[in-house]
């Protein structure tokens, strides 16, 4: 080192350019900058200084003034010259001495440059045997790292495949199961939808029933058992529509959200294939494969949203979600089964109700119509024998006006007698006699005449009423038995409501 630096030395004291007597020889130093920590075998100590420099006279630079000989005494930058004794003593014969006695080296110098040479082989030679063993131990490292590193993610990317396919198969039996589901739920929504709109036709009948009974005259307008059942009916056929429309509705949003929970697991199960077709294709992959490519900084890039465990609760949470779905969708199926069933129950019974109520309501109508009509006949019978009294009575009156026209003539004939010879005598005792018992008599059978007659009115009065109420009755059997029955009972109502 101590030679080195002796060396720069002697090196620095000689100069090329020629020494002017008005010229700086060297820049003043002005600091010291940089200078390299440590001496490296291959290269010398670096460094640099920083120095004042001269500025340079304001006029131009010729060719003429590059020359050493032509350069201006103020003049900072002038051009490097290196040593040569053979120009250089011609131009400076002290400074060519001067370089000639400084190259010069001793033995021992020459020895020691030797040694130092062998040394430095060996050194450099060991320094590169052992460069050597630790490159190769690194390659056998590196190696076995890429073949253990693929290996394994290998064996990872075959784990990765494996639960990819257990999970598509599990979403893959849900969906069918859920599709299956669905369907249930759509034929549940059309029977209830033919449910509702085969209540309208027994609803219907059941109203027409009733302005048919509208239509009945006088006291038959009654409000009995036939016209009770007939609303109970009404209010449960409409209470039985109103509930399959609220689960129609509920059928409806239950196929919305089942419909959803299917989209879910098609998106789900198409995203887990994607996955697997790309898995399956890395998996596949080797290092004699085709198409293999660099693609610089892919390792700092994480375009991954969630790691493996929420990858797994992700995909159970979808099964989840349609399971429970399908849960409901089923616990809707069973409660709209037992509706349908239970309301078509109640529907016939009271529909079964309402029939024997017209049955025994027809049957007690008919036995009143023909009391009415043995009465009616009565009536008739009475009203025959009245008249024939009547007839008896005024032709017991017409008998008696001849023997009362006789007692009148005879005693009209006797008041024509003279003087004396008018005596009350018996046979004048007797026609006036006979004259007050014919007018008594016939006061008699007038009395009873007339009462008759008021009784030959009061039957023609009964009799119209009776006449009136059987057709009353008549028309109150048309209605029930042939309008409301005929209805009634071409209809099947437990085909309309439960195929």
């Amino acid at each position: 080192m101590a030679k080195e630096e002796t060396m720069c030395t002697q090196l620095q004291q000689w100069s090329p350019v020629k020494e002017t007597a008005g010229g700086p020889s060297v820049p003043p130093q002005v600091g010291y900058c940089f200078h390299s920590p440590k001496k490296h075998p291959w290269r010398p100590i670096m460094g640099y200084e920083e120095i004042e420099v001269t500025p340079m006279p304001s006029q131009p630079i010729t060719n003429t003034m590059v020359d050493p000989c032509y350069t201006p005494a103020g003049m900072a930058a002038e051009p490097l010259r290196f040593p040569n004794l053979v120009t250089g003593f011609d131009r400076s014969p002290e400074h060519a001495a001067r370089a000639a006695l400084y190259t010069r080296y001793t033995q021992y110098e020459w020895n020691q440059n030797t040694i130092k040479n062998y040394n430095e082989s060996d050194a450099k030679r060991n320094f590169s045997e052992r460069v050597r063993n630790d490159i190769m131990r690194v390659l056998r490292e590196t190696d076995e790292i890429g073949t253990q590193g693929q290996r394994d993610s290998g064996r990872r990317i075959g784990e990765r495949i494996t639960d990819t396919t257990f999970w598509r198969n599990e979403v893959s039996i849900e969906m069918e199961r859920l599709v299956a589901t669905c369907e249930k739920l759509s034929d549940t929504r059309r029977q209830l939808e033919r449910a509702i709109a085969g209540i309208e036709g027994p609803l219907h009948i059941v109203q027409e029933c009733l302005y048919h009974r509208e239509k009945r005259q006088g006291l038959e307008q009654v409000h009995d058992t036939v016209e009770q059942s007939l609303l109970k009916e009404v209010a449960l056929l409409r209470e039985c529509q109103d509930k399959f429309r609220s689960m129609l509705e509920k059928v409806r949003q239950q196929s919305k959200n089942c419909r959803a929970t299917q989209h879910e697991l098609e998106t789900d199960m198409r995203n887990k294939e994607y996955a697997l077709g790309i898995d399956s294709m890395c998996h596949q992959l080797n290092n004699f494969s085709k198409g293999l490519q660099y693609y610089a900084g892919i390792e700092r890039y994480d375009p991954t949203v969630c790691d493996a465990a929420r990858w797994a609760a992700a995909s159970a949470a979808t099964l989840q979600r349609s399971q429970s779905e399908r849960a409901k969708a089923m616990q809707m199926l069973s409660d709209t089964e037992n509706l349908i069933s239970v309301s078509a129950t109640q529907i016939w019974d009271q529909w079964s109700n309402t029939n024997s109520a017209f049955t025994r309501r027809i049957a007690e109508t008919i036995e009143i119509k023909n009391k009415l009509q043995l009465h009616l006949h009565k009536i008739q019978q009475e009203i025959f024998d009245v008249e024939k009294t009547l007839a008896l009575l005024n032709k017991a009156i017409e008998d008696k006006l001849q023997p009362l026209k006789v007692a009148h003539t005879r005693l009209q004939a006797r008041t024509n007698r003279p003087h004396l010879e008018k005596c009350r005598d018996e046979a004048q005792n007797r026609l006036v006699q006979e004259t007050c018992d014919l007018q008594q008599a016939m006061e008699t059978v007038r009395a009873r005449l007339a009462t008759a007659e008021g009784t030959h009115q009061s039957l023609l009065g009964v009799r119209a009423g009776l006449e009136a109420e059987l057709r009353n009755k008549a028309a109150t059997l048309f209605i029930d038995r042939d309008q409301c029955m005929g209805l009634r009972r071409g209809y099947p109502v437990t085909a309309a409501i439960k195929p």
